[in-house]
């Protein structure tokens, strides 16, 4: 996880948006009730939406851009954070 990381920080944030289907910005209402309910925990819910970072396969990092900068929130290895409607 470290090394896909690494690659991100040679990245400029008009590159990550590029590639809307990998990475991109998810509304805070789409996600599940326990992400939210952490989100309160961590008192970050005043927030409208989170990044997400897609990995391989299922594997998502969450967190939230503050400007130029990217705060890791969480691991979602299993893609749950977030589920996807199945075509």
């Amino acid at each position: 996880m470290a090394d896909r990381l690494r690659q991100y920080e040679g990245r400029t944030w008009g590159q990550i948006e590029a590639n809307r289907k990998r990475d991109h910005a998810v509304p805070i209402t789409k996600i599940i009730n326990k992400a939210k309910a952490r989100l309160e925990t961590l008192r970050l819910d005043d927030r409208d939406e989170l990044w997400r970072f897609r990995f391989n396969g299922e594997q998502r990092i969450w967190g939230i851009r503050n400007r130029h900068v990217f705060h890791v929130l969480w691991w979602d290895p299993q893609h749950k954070v977030c589920p996807s409607a199945k075509k």
